[in-house]
C-alpha cells in the first residue's frame, strides 16, 4: 500500500490460511467449478448447434435473429437484475445453482454465437455434402464432421464463456443468499468492512480466485489464437 512498484518486505503465507478461516472459500470454489464447467458446457452444446444452422442454412427470419442477437449485446446487465430476478424466484431457482448455470449460459449466447457461427463459415461445405452423400444424418455431420474440426472455435467460445461464469459478481450477489449456492468472486467481500479491510487476506484471496481463470486460459490458448484468427476471415 506504501509503494505499489515496491516488493513486499516478507511473504506471509499465513494470508491464504486466514483467507480460508473467514470466508467460506473452499464451499465457494466447489460452486463457481460447477457453474463454471455445466454453464459452459451447456452453452456450447446449445450455441454450438445454434450456430451451425445459422451459418449454413438460409430461413425466413434469419437477418431478424442475428439483429436481435447483436441487440442483446448493447443491453447492459444492471438492466436486466431485476426482470430476472422475478423469472428466478418464480421458477423456484432462486439461491440454486442450476439459476445461476441458466442465467449464465443465456447471458453469454451473443458472444459464443457470433464466435461460433464465424468459424463454421471456415469448414469447406465439400465436407458436410460428402457426409450426406455417405447417407450421414444431419445429427451424424454435426458431432462426427463438424464437431471434431471445430475444437479453435468451440476452445475460444468455451474459455470466453467460462471466464464470465467464473468472474461474475452482479448476478451471483442478487440471485443468491447464504454460502450455500455463492459463487467465488463474492467470497472477497468477507475481507471489506465498513471502516476498514484486511487488505493482506483480501490479496491473498484475490490470488486464490484468479489462479483458475489464468491456467484455463494457458492450457486453451492455442485454440483460442487459432479459433479467433479463423472466426475473422469469415463473418
Amino acid at each position: 500500500m506504501s509503494n505499489s512498484l515496491g516488493w513486499p518486505s516478507s511473504f506471509q503465507f499465513s494470508n491464504y490460511t486466514k483467507a480460508f478461516q473467514i470466508a467460506p472459500i473452499s464451499r465457494f470454489y466447489i460452486n463457481s467449478v460447477i457453474v463454471g464447467i455445466f454453464g459452459t458446457l451447456l452453452n456450447l452444446l446449445l450455441l454450438g448447434m445454434a450456430g451451425y444452422v445459422l451459418a449454413r442454412f438460409q430461413f425466413r427470419g434469419k437477418k431478424l435473429l442475428m439483429g436481435a442477437f447483436s441487440l442483446s449485446l448493447l443491453i447492459p446487465g444492471a438492466a436486466m437484475l431485476q426482470p430476472l430476478y422475478l423469472t428466478v424466484n418464480a421458477l423456484g431457482l432462486y439461491d440454486k445453482l442450476i439459476g445461476l448455470i441458466i442465467v449464465y449460459t443465456g447471458f453469454g449466447l451473443p458472444v459464443s454465437l457470433y464466435i461460433l457461427s464465424s468459424y463454421f463459415l471456415t469448414i469447406p461445405k465439400e465436407m458436410e455434402e460428402s457426409a450426406y452423400l455417405d447417407g450421414a444424418s444431419f445429427i451424424q455431420t454435426f458431432f462426427r464432421i463438424i464437431l471434431p474440426i471445430s475444437k479453435p472455435g468451440f476452445g475460444t467460445a468455451g474459455v470466453m464463456q467460462f471466464l464470465l461464469c467464473w468472474n461474475e459478481f452482479q448476478f451471483a450477489i442478487i440471485l443468491t443468499t447464504g454460502n450455500q449456492s455463492r459463487t467465488l468472486p463474492l467470497a472477497l467481500y468477507y475481507f471489506k468492512s465498513q471502516f476498514a479491510s484486511d487488505y493482506g487476506v483480501m490479496f491473498a484471496a484475490t490470488m486464490v480466485v484468479i489462479i483458475p481463470s489464468i491456467v484455463v486460459y494457458i492450457l486453451l490458448q492455442e485454440q483460442v489464437v487459432s479459433g479467433l484468427a479463423a472466426g475473422a476471415v469469415k463473418g
